[in-house]
């Protein structure tokens, strides 16, 4: 899969977290479903926030910053389906659940605009990256920037299963 492919899978999918984010009322956006875990406030900031922080990770790679370190065979195998293990509930790493936060409806706006931003900035870049120059991921070890680029997508669409659950939790 190329780079420009991978781009506009995660505009649709960026495109699909806004539309879901104009249907819900700001109460229930901030409110805790039954069945426990996090608000739909808090899916909307963690799925951005570490975004965001995987495109400065991009940004290293492209800039040579990373070590030449190979990638681990069951991250190539999650990179190549295009999804996490099923039946894991998985956790954030410790340094992105320390940030975690609630925000308004406002603020998920305004981080969904500034990764676009930050993403059409970085997209260009992304294939003429060294393949072999990685920065290490808190769970998936080494990635280099496509592999981050395509990691994102998985998580993108990972949290948005999650959002549904939490639609049928109200």
């Amino acid at each position: 899969m190329s780079a420009a492919k991978e781009y506009r899978r995660i505009k649709h999918t960026i495109d699909s977290y806004e539309s879901r984010l104009q249907d819900i009322g700001e109460e229930v956006f901030q409110k805790t479903p039954s069945i426990g875990g996090w608000s739909y406030s808090e899916v909307y900031f963690h799925i951005f926030d570490a975004s965001i922080l995987a495109l400065q990770t991009i940004e290293e790679c492209i800039e040579g910053k990373g070590e030449v370190k190979p990638t681990a065979f069951i991250v190539k195998m999650i990179l190549f389906f295009g999804s996490l293990p099923p039946g894991k509930k998985y956790k954030a790493p410790k340094r992105l659940a320390e940030r975690l936060r609630k925000i308004d409806k406002n603020e998920a706006l305004i981080l969904i605009k500034q990764f676009r931003k930050e993403l059409d900035e970085a997209h260009p870049k992304i294939s003429k990256a060294n393949k072999n120059i990685k920065t290490r991921h808190p769970r998936m070890g080494y990635l280099n920037a496509f592999q981050w680029l395509r990691f994102m997508e998985i998580h993108l669409n990972h949290h948005l299963k999650q959002l549904m659950r939490i639609d049928k939790s109200f």
